[in-house]
C-alpha cells in the first residue's frame, strides 16, 4: 500500500519589479522531514486591480491640479470635499469649508425662484449647469459658470460633484465684443448696427400692436467748420455732449444712436400720440442751441431734424431711414435750426435727383456739358476785359437744366471734380482763343467749388495746365464763396496761397449774404469782392440796399479791392453804382451768359472803333 508523505510548503516572495497582468506565486514543497521535494507556481490574474489603482490615481491627480474648482457634498447638502483651484479661485480653505452648506458662497445676487428653479431640475434630472454670481471670502462678487452631477446609489442621491470657473475675465472679453460690435467707441451710444436691430424689432412691435413709431434723424449744422478749426479732440468732445443732451430730451424706452460723424437717430416706439413727436424735437432743437463749453471755451451749434413714420410713410427699415434723412436735408435747405417731416412729394423729388446725378455722369462724354460766358463789364469806360464762365447743361429729354438745380448735385456725388477740371479747359482754351483770333487779352473768372479745394487729389493740375499752354496766371481769376474761407482749412489755405502765387486772381462771391468777416478779407489777399445780386435788383437812391452796397465799395477801396456788382439790369442801378464808385458790373443789361460764339462776336463788336463804347442789353 501506497502511501502520502506529509507535505509542508514555502512561499517565495515575487521579485519582479516590472508589472504584469499574471502574479506568479511560487511554492515549496517539503516532506516531513523537511526535505525539499518540489517547486509548483500559482498565477493571478490582477488586471482589473491594477486598472482601478491605476484610475483612482489618475482621478486624483485630475481632482488636485484641475484648474476648475470642484466640490463634492454628501446627501445632506454638506460640503466633503474640495481640490485646490476651489480654495485659489474663492479664497477659502477645506477647514473652512467641509461640513458647511454650498450656500456660504452665495452672493445674494440671485433671487429664491432662482434656486427653486435650479433645484428642481437638480432633483428632476440628476443635474444642472448655468451662470450664477458667487461671493470670494473677501467679499467680491464674481460670475461663474456651474455645473452639477449626481451620484446615485440603491436609486437614492449619495454624492453630488459641483463643478465650476470664475468667469470674469471671459465676461469682461464678450462685453468688450458686445460694445465694439454694437455701440459707438466715442458717444458710447448704439452705432449703426444695434439701430438697425432695434429699428426692426420696433417694426415688429409696432406692426403687432398696431401703433405708431417715429424716426427721426438729426444732423449738426456746421460740425465740421468747427471740427476743422478747433481740432478733432475738440469736435469728438463736442459730440460726446450733444448725444447726451440728445438722450436727456427723449424717454428711456426710445433709442438714440450714432451712426456716424454728426449724424444721429432717434427710435421714438409705441407712440399713441403723435404730437409728443415736435414736443420731442423741440425739446431737442433747444437743448443744442445752449452753449457748449468744450475745454472752457464756449461754443455755439444747431441741428437739423428729419421725422418719418411708420406705417404712414413706409413699412422697411431702409424706406424710413431714406425719408427721415431727405426730410432732414429739406431742414437744412430751409435754413437750418429746424425739424421737417417727411412728405411724398420728397420722395419724387428725391428719385428725380437720382435720376440727374445719374445722367449728369454721362452728361461730359455725350457732350451735353458747354460753357456760357457773361461779360464783366468796367462801369466807366463800357468796355469787356472780363468775364465769368458759367456751366450750362442741355439735357437731351428735360432741355435746359437750371445751375441751381444740377450743381448742388454734382458737389453732393462728386462729380463737381470731375466737371470742374473740364469747365477750366475750355476756358484755357477760350482765353487763346481770343488771343490768336481777336488779338485781346481776356481775363476769366471761374468758380471753384469748396468740395474741389477738399478733395483736390488726383485732380487737373490746374497750375500745370496753364504752363502747359503757354498761358500766365494773371488771365484767371479763381471765384470761391465765404463759407470756404471760414472752413479755415490749412490744405485750402495752402492751395490758395499756391494759386496767389502764380499770379492768378481770387475773387469773393456773392460778398454780403453770408459771414462777411473782415478778417479773412485781410488775411487772404482778395483782388475782387462781388456784390451779391440780392443788394442790387432793389438799388434805389437812399435805400437800405443802396446804403449796403456803397459800404462795401468803400470797405473794398480802403483794403484796395476792387468791386464787381452783379445782376445790373437797368441803367438807374448802373448809374448808381457808378456814382458809388464801383469797378465793375454783371448782369442782363449788359448781356446775358452766352455761348462761345456769341461771346467772341460780342468781343469783336465791343472793341470795333464803330460801335458804341457802352454794351447794352443783349438782345
Amino acid at each position: 500500500m501506497t502511501t502520502t508523505p506529509h507535505i509542508s510548503y514555502e512561499i517565495i516572495p515575487n521579485l519582479h519589479s516590472e508589472p504584469s497582468i499574471l502574479e506568479i506565486t511560487k511554492v515549496k514543497l517539503r516532506n516531513i522531514q523537511g526535505e525539499v521535494i518540489g517547486i509548483i507556481g500559482i498565477s493571478n490574474d490582477i488586471t482589473d486591480k491594477r486598472q482601478k489603482e491605476d484610475d483612482l490615481k489618475l482621478a486624483d491627480i485630475v481632482y488636485r491640479n484641475s484648474s476648475e474648482a470642484m466640490m463634492i457634498t454628501n446627501s445632506n447638502n454638506e460640503i466633503i470635499a474640495i481640490n485646490p483651484a476651489l480654495s485659489v479661485i474663492t479664497g477659502y480653505n477645506s477647514n473652512e469649508l467641509i461640513g458647511k452648506n454650498p450656500k456660504i458662497l452665495s452672493s445674494g445676487k440671485h433671487s429664491q425662484q432662482f434656486y427653486q428653479s435650479m433645484w428642481e431640475e437638480i432633483e428632476l434630472t440628476g443635474k444642472w449647469q448655468g451662470e450664477v454670481w458667487n461671493t470670494k471670502k473677501g467679499g467680491t462678487d464674481y460670475p461663474e459658470w456651474l455645473s452639477i452631477n449626481t451620484i446615485y446609489e440603491n436609486g437614492e442621491a449619495f454624492r453630488r460633484i459641483a463643478l465650476f470657473s470664475d468667469i470674469t475675465e471671459k465676461k469682461k472679453a464678450d462685453e468688450l465684443i458686445l460694445q465694439q460690435a454694437n455701440y459707438d467707441n466715442l458717444t458710447k451710444l448704439p452705432n449703426r448696427k444695434m439701430f438697425i436691430d432695434r429699428l426692426e424689432h420696433e417694426i415688429k412691435v409696432s406692426h403687432r400692436k398696431k401703433k405708431k413709431l417715429a424716426l427721426i434723424f438729426l444732423d449738426l449744422d456746421n460740425f465740421k467748420i468747427i471740427n476743422d478749426s478747433r481740432g478733432h479732440d475738440y469736435g469728438d468732445a463736442l459730440l460726446v455732449e450733444a448725444g447726451k443732451r440728445i438722450t436727456d430730451c427723449v424717454r428711456e424706452t426710445d433709442t438714440v444712436a450714432r451712426i456716424g460723424g454728426d449724424e444721429f437717430t432717434i427710435i421714438l416706439s409705441d407712440l399713441s400720440d403723435i404730437f409728443k413727436i415736435e414736443s420731442i424735437c423741440q425739446k431737442i432743437l433747444l437743448a443744442l442751441n445752449k452753449p457748449f463749453y468744450i475745454f472752457e471755451m464756449p461754443t455755439y451749434i444747431s441741428a437739423s431734424i428729419g421725422i418719418t413714420l411708420y406705417p404712414n410713410d413706409a413699412n422697411t427699415t431702409f424706406e424710413l431711414l431714406k425719408n427721415a434723412d431727405q426730410a432732414m436735408y429739406l431742414a437744412k435747405d430751409l435754413g437750418r435750426n429746424r425739424f421737417c417731416y417727411f412728405t411724398a412729394s420728397m420722395q419724387e423729388q428725391a428719385l428725380y435727383h437720382l435720376a440727374l446725378v445719374t445722367d449728369l455722369r454721362d452728361a461730359i462724354r455725350l457732350d451735353q456739358l458747354s460753357v456760357f460766358y457773361q461779360p464783366i463789364v468796367d462801369l466807366k469806360t463800357g468796355a469787356i476785359g472780363k468775364a465769368e464762365a458759367l456751366l450750362r447743361w442741355k439735357h437731351p429729354v428735360r432741355g435746359m437744366i437750371s445751375p441751381a438745380e444740377f450743381i448742388p448735385l454734382a458737389e453732393e456725388s462728386g462729380l463737381i471734380i470731375e466737371i470742374g477740371d473740364w469747365v477750366f479747359k475750355q476756358t484755357v482754351q477760350l482765353i487763346k482763343q481770343c488771343k490768336a483770333q481777336l488779338g485781346l487779352d481776356i481775363q476769366i473768372s471761374v468758380n471753384k467749388s469748396p468740395v474741389q479745394f477738399r478733395e483736390n487729389q488726383g485732380n487737373l493740375d490746374w497750375l500745370a495746365y496753364l504752363a502747359e499752354n503757354e498761358l500766365p496766371g494773371k488771365y484767371i481769376v479763381i471765384e470761391i464763396t465765404e463759407g470756404l474761407l471760414m472752413n479755415n482749412n490749412k490744405k485750402t489755405i495752402k492751395l490758395l496761397s499756391q494759386l496767389r502765387a502764380a499770379g492768378l486772381g481770387l475773387s469773393m462771391d456773392d460778398f454780403g449774404t453770408g459771414y462777411s468777416s473782415l478778417s479773412y478779407l485781410k488775411k487772404f489777399e482778395l483782388d475782387y469782392l462781388k456784390i451779391d445780386q440780392s443788394f442790387t435788383k432793389n438799388l434805389a437812391l437812399d435805400s437800405e440796399d443802396m446804403i449796403l452796397s456803397e459800404a462795401i465799395i468803400t470797405m473794398a477801396q480802403k483794403l484796395g479791392l476792387k468791386v464787381i456788382a452783379e445782376g445790373i439790369e437797368t441803367e438807374e442801378q448802373r448809374q448808381l453804382l457808378l456814382d458809388s464808385g464801383c469797378d465793375y458790373g454783371q448782369g442782363y443789361y449788359f448781356s446775358k451768359p452766352i455761348p462761345v460764339d456769341e461771346f467772341l462776336q460780342l468781343l469783336f463788336s465791343s472793341n470795333n472803333p464803330q460801335q458804341s463804347c457802352f454794351i447794352r442789353p443783349h438782345s
